[in-house]
């Protein structure tokens, strides 16, 4: 019996630090958008911990990201300044990252930035078959839908120019991926 209990607790005692540590790496900002934690993002895909050990995967927005190195050393040095000794970050590109991905909190941070998320799923935007329909992007400062893509590519890769017909304001608007 005290085999079947001590068992358990380790059991517990690694899902907590896997927990603390997933905490610690979740904390990481976007280089690119620092309202975006790398968690809203979506490219935390996961932090397995063993003792002062850890191993984490992220997922790139898209092959080739500029970011993506700066968020592997943000990573490593948060975790290693939480005293973790040895900390592996490595790039999974399988499966590929989508908008899907990003928690509502990162959508509703973006919004608040000034930056219109993605406004639909990933899946949703296939037109085998079906009729493509081109989807309205909300101004994120004063909520109108008549809004013109300016430029197929913002700031960055991940982001489209757009702008308000009805504010005369430019934005960014988060591509569906």
């Amino acid at each position: 019996m005290s085999g079947r209990c001590g068992t358990a607790n380790r059991t517990a005692d690694r899902t907590a630090n896997r927990t603390a540590a997933w905490a610690i790496a979740a904390q990481v900002v976007d280089p690119e958008i620092p309202v975006l934690t790398i968690e809203d993002l979506g490219v935390l895909r996961s932090v397995e911990e063993d003792g002062d050990r850890v191993r984490v995967e992220l997922t790139p927005t898209y092959s080739g990201c500029p970011a993506i190195d700066a968020m592997r050393d943000d990573v490593r040095a948060a975790l290693q300044g939480a005293g973790y000794r040895e900390v592996d970050v490595r790039m999974v590109l399988s499966p590929a990252w989508s908008t899907d991905w990003m928690s509502d909190a990162g959508k509703a941070k973006l919004r608040e930035f000034g930056i219109a998320p993605p406004n639909a799923r990933a899946g949703d935007s296939r037109t085998e078959g079906r009729t493509a329909l081109r989807m309205a992007v909300k101004c994120p400062r004063c909520h109108s839908l008549d809004t013109r893509e300016l430029a197929r590519f913002g700031s960055t890769s991940c982001k489209a120019l757009y702008v308000c017909d009805a504010c005369l304001e430019p934005f960014d608007f988060f591509k569906v991926l």
